[in-house]
């Protein structure tokens, strides 16, 4: 079955522009005009990739995405008018994929979209990973941590954090810059390096949280590294 999109915009000019194209495309869509609904719909049909505006009324688009990460790993492309870098950094703390900025071009957010479905959806080598206590299977596309405390738990990472790790995950130790897991991971995105930042800090925090203290480090001046022992 074709992928399915939902597009969470209250301007149903833009919405329809976006709908039409991606059904050119073949994809299928589902419309939000609210946050509201924007939550409901991605809860209810599970989408297989949001595109998600942030000024919407009930709840906007930061609250949707906050949502949304607490519940699953659906790719999410923001699709706003907010251009400032604060406004992008925010998007990517809270945990989106990738942020196109308005007014746009709809074959670009269409190229983006289809680039984000590859990676999720196509082929992906048979390969699990391993550094301590992390493992990461590509093929499923999911991490795993077996912590002592815990016992074995499922990492709840965005595209772009699962990216990195995995990327990172093939050559442990190895001191990765900014602008490499840039080229690696966010290749059909105009990242910043500070984006690079916000994913690696969302990242190890998680890791952390899940009980993989010291194992994703920050090297001053270079970039980051995963260390097989903490």
């Amino acid at each position: 079955m074709n992928a399915l999109a939902l597009i969470a915009e209250d301007d149903a000019e833009v919405a329809e522009i976006l709908d039409a194209y991606l059904v050119r495309e073949g994809l299928r869509t589902v419309r939000a005009a609210d946050g509201r609904t924007a939550i409901e719909l991605n809860r209810t049909l599970k989408p297989d990739i949001v595109l998600l505006d942030v000024k919407m009324p009930k709840a906007d688009g930061y609250e949707v995405l906050a949502n949304i990460r607490q519940h699953g790993s659906v790719p999410v492309i923001m699709v706003t008018a907010l251009d400032e870098d604060l406004d992008k950094l925010q998007a990517l703390r809270i945990g989106a994929d990738d942020y196109v900025v308005k007014p746009f071009n709809p074959l670009e957010v269409v190229a983006r979209v289809k680039a984000v479905l590859r990676r999720t959806q196509g082929h992906q080598p048979q390969t699990v990973l391993r550094v301590g206590p992390i493992e990461i299977d590509e093929s499923a596309h999911v991490a795993y941590l077996d912590a002592v405390a815990s016992g074995r738990v499922r990492l709840e990472l965005t595209l772009t954090e699962f990216r990195i790790l995995a990327h990172m995950a093939r050559s442990p130790s190895r001191v990765f810059s900014r602008s490499e897991l840039i080229d690696a991971c966010l290749p059909e995105s105009e990242a910043l390096e500070r984006t690079v930042d916000s994913h690696a800090s969302n990242l190890r925090k998680k890791l952390e949280t899940a009980g993989a203290r010291g194992y994703f480090e920050s090297v001053r001046g270079v970039g980051y590294r995963l260390t097989t022992l903490p």
